[in-house]
């Protein structure tokens, strides 16, 4: 029987997950995407914390464009509140979805503003 979208989503989620921890030097930074908006933390997983966090929700994210221009944003966002926070690299976790899109978009605006992953 074949997999719905989520169990898919899962399975490969838990397969990065396996082999990607988030420390104090260098924590995880998980993209999760819904079909109107895009989320983004920097997790310790050593310690279960949550360091910084980021939506498309925000007040100051600029909900005017597409989807992708809006996870530039948040992508752009979170590279400069982690700098702030004296977090340089970052493991990035797609959280399972597809490395294209508005998950390459946030990656991408992430490195361009300074992130190292």
């Amino acid at each position: 029987m074949a997999l719905s979208k989520l169990e898919r989503r899962v399975r490969i989620k838990h397969r990065i997950r396996k082999i990607l921890v988030g420390t104090a030097a260098r924590p995880r930074l998980s993209v999760f995407r819904s079909n109107k908006e895009i989320y983004a933390q920097l997790i310790d997983d050593n310690l279960g914390t949550t360091l910084v966090s980021v939506s498309s929700r925000d007040k100051e994210i600029e909900s005017t464009g597409t989807k992708t221009d809006i996870a530039k944003l948040v992508g752009k966002s979170i590279a400069e509140k982690a700098i702030s926070n004296g977090v340089e690299a970052v493991a990035f976790d797609r959280n399972g979805f597809l490395y294209h899109g508005r998950v390459k978009a946030l990656a991408d605006a992430a490195r361009e503003a300074g992130l190292k992953f």
